[in-house]
């Protein structure tokens, strides 16, 4: 089976605004995030950029990227449009990298794809061990439940996803990675964006609201995202002594 990797990338972000482009090792976060998935060595890597500047800094770093549409309501929307537009018939999984997670651990993505692979799953996603009990109540940390209790073999089904919870069963911290077969991709687009995911701001929500099971691999670790000023400060330093 061959996989397509489609990393969605956007400058207008509310929180950090231009934040694909900020620098760690003098290399922006985008190029960062397309050199991590060109290391996982499962296919062509490919930035779907809303700016034209994130292609230019991507295609400079010796990446790959197209130009989308900026009237995207979600990433998955844009992945859409760019695996369309580069008319590829040969792919049969679509991986989702979120251009936010420079920090993704290699092995994490070529587990998520194998697993994929090997359950002919229509969707898969990972989740990490919540390490903090606090976590439960931050709404920026989205949460998974899954059907059992994961482990490295297992690829669950996830029952629900939120961002508040007081239960403790089979509760993990949802990494936004998403690998789908190329059919689910076109199937999920064409849906409404349902109410459940409207409310939560969860676009995975619309998956499971239509029937679509989303199966879940336990993660090594949970990456640190970049959302804020502060998570970008920490994730520098971090990077920058590794290097």
């Amino acid at each position: 089976m061959k996989t397509l990797t489609i990393i969605p990338s956007r400058l207008s972000a509310t929180r950090l605004p231009s934040k694909p482009l900020l620098k760690i090792n003098n290399i922006s976060i985008i190029s960062h995030v397309f050199k991590r998935a060109k290391e996982a060595n499962i296919g062509e890597v490919v930035v779907a950029a809303e700016d034209q500047e994130i292609v230019d800094d991507v295609v400079k770093n010796g990446g790959r990227a197209i130009l989308t549409s900026r009237n995207h309501k979600t990433g998955t929307d844009r992945i859409y449009e760019a695996f369309k537009k580069l008319e590829v018939n040969d792919v049969d999984l679509i991986m989702n990298l979120q251009g936010d997670e420079p920090a993704i651990d290699i092995d994490d993505i070529i587990s998520l794809n194998k697993k994929m692979v090997i359950s002919q799953s229509k969707m898969g996603t990972l989740a990490a061990k919540i390490r903090d009990l606090k976590e439960l109540d931050n709404e920026n940390i989205v949460k998974v439940i899954t059907n059992d209790n994961l482990n490295n073999d297992k690829f669950s089904r996830a029952k629900n996803f939120l961002r508040k919870s007081s239960e403790a069963t089979n509760i993990y911290h949802h990494i936004g990675i998403y690998c789908y077969s190329t059919e689910t991709l076109k199937k999920f687009v064409e849906l409404n964006q349902s109410k459940n995911e409207i409310e939560n701001r969860l676009e995975q929500l619309r998956a499971l609201d239509n029937d679509i099971e989303i199966n879940v691999a336990l993660a090594s670790s949970s990456p640190i995202g970049v959302d804020t000023e502060e998570d970008y400060l920490a994730l520098k330093k971090i990077m920058e002594y590794k290097a």
